[in-house]
């Protein structure tokens, strides 16, 4: 019981479209802008860098939510159900007739609860990329791919491993219209006009 409990708030938690509502509030459709995406990128694009960031750190602190109700209702199972719950109403919202962003920040939160260590590392493999290559798309993904690389080599226990796995399949699952424009050499790079 504690565990639908869990996975049920914590999806509702992650299907809060907060990139949609902080664009509300200037009159603006963030789904109807850009890449049509309600996550950070798309929203610092359109609205500035503060917009961004605000989105970023709501969006990261329904993953850590998540975590922490899964953790309080139960033990490691739950707590990386209800993660993955929070992620999926991210994803698939409830509030968006099953539309949504692509999982990165709100993962990012769920393992920042999980371990700031590997967020780290995660963070250095996405800012390097970013650096290098200009796409945040690319950087996400590769920064995903790190997390149960990291896990592995720090010993960390292999539920958190595979749930890691999971993570990361979901992030590329989802970057899957980026990739094919990266391929293209039409994908947005940061710094620089989209290329037509």
């Amino acid at each position: 019981m504690n565990i639908l409990l869990a996975v049920v708030i914590s999806y509702l938690i992650g299907s809060i479209p907060v990139g949609v509502l902080v664009a509300r509030t200037k009159g603006i459709n963030i789904m109807e802008r850009g890449s049509g995406n309600i996550g950070t990128t798309n929203v610092w694009r359109n609205l500035g860098a503060g917009y961004g960031l605000f989105v970023l750190v709501l969006d990261m602190a329904k993953g850590v939510t998540a975590v922490l109700v899964g953790r309080y209702l139960g033990g490691v199972e739950t707590e990386l159900l209800a993660a993955f719950g929070a992620m999926c109403g991210h994803s698939w919202s409830v509030f968006l007739r099953f539309k949504g962003g692509k999982i990165v920040a709100t993962g990012a939160g769920v393992m920042l609860a999980i371990s700031p260590l590997v967020t780290l590392i995660g963070l250095v493999m996405l800012l390097t990329t970013l650096a290098i290559s200009r796409y945040v798309s690319l950087s996400s993904m590769m920064a995903a791919i790190t997390i149960p690389i990291a896990m592995t080599v720090l010993g960390m226990d292999k539920l958190y491993i595979i749930f890691s796995i999971i993570l990361v399949i979901f992030v590329i699952y989802k970057h899957r219209s980026n990739i094919q424009r990266i391929i293209a050499g039409t994908e947005y790079k940061v710094g620089k006009g989209r290329r037509m």
